[in-house]
């Protein structure tokens, strides 16, 4: 299993990156679509249920195991949110 978290994104690296699934407990069935879809090893399955184990194996910006979940159960941070904080974490780094 590969660790993305000392890879760069847009010029900031990816463990400062907010940005990984979410998971509505209250809606998810753990039909496990999700894991089963996403080759990043994001999720694992514990006692049934799912976890968020390497959130910073997800891609950046990438939404696709919510789109196989037909109960909306996952949802991600705003991305106009998550892009503005990276500039800015780009800033303060160049800056430095």
């Amino acid at each position: 299993m590969s660790d993305m978290s000392d890879t760069i994104f847009m010029g900031v690296k990816r463990s400062r990156i907010d940005w990984s699934p979410r998971i509505d407990f209250d809606l998810c069935n753990h039909c496990m679509d999700c894991d089963d879809f996403c080759p990043h090893h994001v999720f694992i399955r514990t006692d049934g249920k799912l976890v968020i184990e390497n959130p910073h194996n997800c891609v950046v910006f990438c939404r696709a195991c919510a789109n196989t979940c037909g109960l909306d159960a996952i949802t991600f941070p705003e991305k106009a949110k998550t892009t503005a904080l990276i500039k800015q974490m780009r800033k303060e780094e160049n800056s430095a």
